[in-house]
């Protein structure tokens, strides 16, 4: 009789377990299915004003257009990114909170500093890449150089000229040092909490020069308040005059960022597949496509597989810049 019920218990738990994980898993087909039902936070680590602000911002509008849902973009600055990218990374995996990271807070900063507190890999889903961007160097309207030949014969005459970048890490830190470095010149590196601060003090002349997205940059250059001297790509800009590095006696030097969306680790995947597929289609929309490109931008879109092996190839791309510069985080 106690080996009958026994046995009785042991198939009625079993009957239980099952009936459970087929709740568990009905609820969370329903949650996808109906996901999102509120808004979502697309958090920008940088303050406002750059690059990545501006993107996150076109990014939300275009997802929240798509879902009926507000996206709504929350700057959280500081620790070249690093603020934010751990508030995301300790979030909810649910599809609320979500990253608008970048070069900065999944490339260079991963490669260069072993003590951040999140790992980029382990810690985050990735989601879409959504654009790249070149860099461009800039020196202030007041610098006596209209080439880039001329200003680093200038720059050799002012040891410790001072440049700004969005922070210790950041693709503007240590693209302007390797340039320094391989010109032959001495710099003097000025951090901030973001673009926007930075090329404020670009502007005002606290600062001479910067290496500094496109998009950031272009508004600033048709104002005639800094003065564009190469761009750190293959080929010029669309519709641009002004030279490569490669054009300029630098040949091989190109800095590029690039912007992505992630998420927290362990994302359920109808979620994670809803949301991505949200993100490139708000990429491949013609409107948000020729928006990008204006900005100086190349649209891209990715799926979720992709943008994870691109994160692993850029961390181990800066690990290898940074060495053989001998740049260390400062």
């Amino acid at each position: 009789m106690k080996f009958h019920f026994a046995l009785l218990l042991k198939n009625g738990c079993r009957a239980v377990s099952a009936v459970f994980i087929a709740l568990l898993l009905s609820a969370l087909n329903v949650f996808a299915q109906g996901y999102p039902n509120k808004p979502i936070r697309l958090i920008a680590p940088f303050p406002p004003g750059g690059a990545l602000d501006l993107i996150a911002r076109g990014v939300a509008q275009k997802v929240g257009d798509a879902t009926g849902q507000s996206v709504v973009v929350e700057n959280k600055a500081g620790a070249a990114g690093a603020i934010g990218s751990e508030f995301v990374a300790r979030s909810a995996p649910d599809g609320y909170t979500l990253l608008l990271g970048a070069t900065t807070t999944h490339g260079i900063t991963p490669a260069l500093n072993p003590n951040l507190p999140y790992d980029a890999i382990k810690d985050f889903t990735p989601v879409s890449l959504v654009a790249l961007i070149p860099h461009m160097l800039v020196v202030n309207a007041a610098v006596p150089a209209t080439t880039l030949t001329e200003f680093v014969q200038y720059a050799k005459t002012k040891p410790g000229i001072a440049y700004g970048s969005a922070g210790n890490g950041s693709p503007h830190h240590l693209g302007a040092a390797l340039f320094a470095s391989l010109a032959g010149f001495q710099g003097t590196h000025v951090p901030y909490k973001g673009v926007g601060p930075s090329l404020v003090d670009l502007i005002s002349g606290q600062v001479a020069f910067m290496s500094v997205e496109s998009v950031g940059a272009d508004p600033h250059i048709k104002s005639g308040k800094i003065r564009p001297l190469a761009v750190a790509a293959s080929t010029r800009l669309p519709g641009s005059n002004v030279p490569t590095f490669a054009e300029s006696g630098f040949r091989g030097f190109e800095v590029t960022a690039w912007y992505a969306v992630f998420g927290p680790a362990n994302m359920p995947p109808e979620v994670l597949n809803k949301i991505s597929s949200e993100v490139a289609k708000s990429v491949d929309a013609p409107d948000f496509r020729e928006r990008l490109k204006q900005l100086g931008a190349t649209p891209i879109g990715s799926t979720s597989a992709v943008l994870g092996a691109h994160v692993k190839s850029e961390i181990e791309r800066w690990t290898r810049a940074a060495k053989l510069a001998n740049f260390k985080m400062e």
